[in-house]
């Protein structure tokens, strides 16, 4: 969706420059495209001629003020109303477009996890429980009532662990509604601050699932019901955020799978056919892979614009402080820029989410050109030279200038690569350290100015 929509509206923008004013005329092209842009993102109908009718009732004869175009201030509204489409009436805490779970309530705050099987229940829940530990520094216990699915306990947990949470034992000969009230005793007895209860699902909707969901919240009156959904789902979505709605009073929705190639197509729909706000999305596979949903955020990344201050924040949690200073003091000492602190780097990336992590949050005019790039193959090529530096001895990565042809064959052949991708990754390594170099000293507002200096060359501004 991101890219279709970015596309579209790029050219409508282009179609619309010298026009002082925004007109039923040219607003009518740009809509179009924005029409078919949320169709092939498998937004619902209903939710696409809603949307669609607020854009053009707020363009119409709006004035284009300063230097935009009338295509750029089109974007504007556009903008403006997919974070209002997405977003929750109340702000979150920090004062951003964001709803933050509920846990004004007598301990233990029960929250139940509902959702179809596949959808990310089960991990989503390790997911929420690590982020309250973390980000609300409470005491959690998650429980499985999922009696169905082969392995639902176990595989429960295993994620609670790595989340540090504690985990409720259940058994799947156990009644769902028993293993609530015990892990809810058992909660309340241990002084926990949140139970977390992950839910049966299915592969589609039926009447003994919404029976035994519905019993599942009469018992334990929770505070927050969140639906799990997959934001992949598309127009499937729909039908089961409305059964769903009506066997619950869903408080709040968590949208899984975000990191693949349909963003925004089900957060649209979703949030509108049920009333609920978003309250969280899942951005990656690993445990910490949950972010609290920030409608402002995600309508710019729908719309191309990127999302910085959520790479600043990756940044500044993936980054080891320490370790980046220990590196810079060593630059500046003049002591040589090695292969094991090459690897460091590779490694910070790594834990930032990858180029691919990094490169999502970018605006599009900033990617444009690497878009051309196989990010896959980008990524493999990292882990690769992440392979062949581990393959080296410690004596080689502290003096790369000891790689000579023989000891290049035996390094190729413990990472498995060919010898002319191992002259490749020294020479980029070469690059990093000339860099440093030059960097040391005052060297770096003599290499910015020399960057500055630079004319014709791509990216370059």
């Amino acid at each position: 969706m991101a890219s279709t929509l970015t596309e579209r509206l790029s050219r409508a923008v282009k179609t619309m420059r010298g026009q002082a004013r925004i007109t039923e005329s040219n607003v009518q092209d740009m809509l179009r495209e924005v029409r078919m842009a949320l169709l092939e993102a498998d937004v619902a109908l209903p939710v696409v001629r809603d949307f669609i009718a607020r854009v053009k009732d707020k363009a119409l004869g709006a004035e284009v003020v300063g230097s935009l175009s009338p295509g750029q201030a089109l974007v504007g509204i556009v903008n403006r109303e997919l974070a209002a489409t997405m977003g929750s009436n109340d702000i979150g805490v920090d004062g951003r477009n964001a709803a933050d779970i509920n846990l004004t309530t007598q301990p233990p705050a029960v929250i139940l996890m509902a959702g179809l099987q596949g959808a990310g229940k089960t991990t989503t829940t390790a997911k929420l429980a690590k982020h309250l530990i973390e980000k609300r520094k409470k005491k959690v216990l998650t429980v499985s009532a999922d009696v169905y699915r082969p392995a639902a306990i176990e595989q429960l947990k295993t994620v609670t662990k790595q989340a540090g949470a504690e985990w409720f034992p259940s058994s799947d000969t156990d009644n769902p509604i028993d293993i609530a009230h015990a892990a809810l005793d058992y909660a309340r007895k241990h002084y926990f601050d949140v139970l977390l209860v992950d839910t049966a699902g299915r592969l589609a909707i039926d009447e003994a699932l919404m029976a035994e969901i519905s019993a599942l919240h009469a018992a334990l009156k929770p505070i927050e019901t969140l639906f799990v959904v997959d934001a992949m789902q598309g127009q499937d979505a729909i039908n089961t955020a409305k059964a769903f709605k009506e066997a619950l009073p869903l408080t709040g929705i968590v949208l899984t799978k975000m990191d693949g190639d349909s963003r925004g197509g089900a957060a649209l729909s979703v949030r509108q056919i049920t009333g609920a706000p978003i309250k969280f999305a899942g951005v990656s596979e690993k445990i910490d892979g949950l972010e609290v949903f920030d409608a402002d955020r995600h309508a710019g990344r729908i719309l191309g614009m990127g999302d910085i201050v959520a790479l600043v924040e990756q940044v500044t949690q993936g980054v080891d402080i320490a370790a980046a200073q220990k590196l810079a003091d060593k630059v500046k000492s003049g002591d040589a820029f090695d292969l094991n602190d090459f690897l460091q780097q590779i490694s910070q990336m790594k834990k930032m989410g990858g180029l691919a992590g990094l490169m999502d949050k970018l605006p599009t005019q900033m990617t444009a050109k690497a878009g051309a790039v196989d990010m896959d193959r980008a990524e493999r090529d990292v882990r690769r030279m992440e392979g062949m530096i581990c393959s080296m001895t410690p004596l080689e990565r502290r003096k790369p200038d000891l790689l000579k042809a023989t000891r290049k064959r035996r390094i190729a052949a413990g990472a498995g690569v060919q010898v002319q991708e191992v002259n490749r990754m020294l020479n980029q390594f070469e690059q990093m350290r000339d860099m440093m170099k030059k960097m040391r000293g005052g060297g770096m507002m003599k290499m910015m100015k020399r960057l500055g200096g630079m004319k014709g060359m791509g990216g370059m501004r």
